[in-house]
């Protein structure tokens, strides 16, 4: 079932990071069908949170799309070369947003393969941001769009965690943001092989 957009404009977007871990991350892009299992996510809660792009409520042409209802996709260019994909949750004009760290793929192998340039599957191929982009042929174009049909869509097929199934720890690469750094927002499947590496 894809997941409709009111699910991502729930108000919570801590419980919303954790739920949808398990969920699936699908992309059809060049009439290429890939995806798999979300088994990472980081949450940024702007404009509280001195991580988030938007924090202080700034507000620049490249964070316009987490001021936009939730179910938005926001993609932006981290150290010029990674294009990274957030999903927008909440009510317009709230830039709350959720990084997709990892997925466990499934569908399309041989594509995300090929476009990882990866002659076998392991980790590496959508274990951190910038490598699930990649694999999915996420794009910074991509970056407005909403989360309800092809080219991006995200599926429920009923996988259920407990609480004890879910590790927090604080998020990667924010040293930056001084206290809100230590903040517990990274949220993935324990024990899951197809994470990105602990910091």
């Amino acid at each position: 079932m894809i997941l409709p957009l009111d699910y991502f404009q729930q108000e919570d977007i801590l419980k919303l990071g954790q739920d949808l871990l398990g969920k699936y991350l699908m992309t059809e892009i060049d009439g290429e069908l890939t995806g798999g299992m979300i088994v990472e996510v980081e949450a940024y809660r702007g404009p509280e949170d001195r991580a988030s792009h938007a924090w202080n409520n700034r507000r620049t042409k490249r964070t316009e799309a987490m001021y936009r209802i939730g179910g938005t996709c926001y993609v932006y260019c981290c150290y010029g070369i990674h294009a990274l994909f957030n999903i927008v949750t909440h009510q317009a004009d709230i830039p709350h947003a959720l990084l997709i760290r990892a997925i466990q793929p499934e569908i399309g192998i041989e594509v995300m393969l090929k476009r990882r340039k990866k002659p076998t599957l392991n980790r590496t191929i959508a274990g951190g941001p910038g490598s699930l982009t990649q694999a999915l042929g996420i794009k910074l174009s991509h970056s407005g769009f909403l989360l309800r049909c092809p080219p991006i869509w995200v599926e429920d097929r009923g996988i259920c965690l407990t609480p004890a199934n879910i590790l927090s720890s604080p998020r990667i690469g924010i040293d930056y943001a001084g206290e809100d750094a230590l903040l517990p927002w990274r949220y993935r499947i324990k024990n899951n092989p197809w994470t990105s590496l602990p910091n």
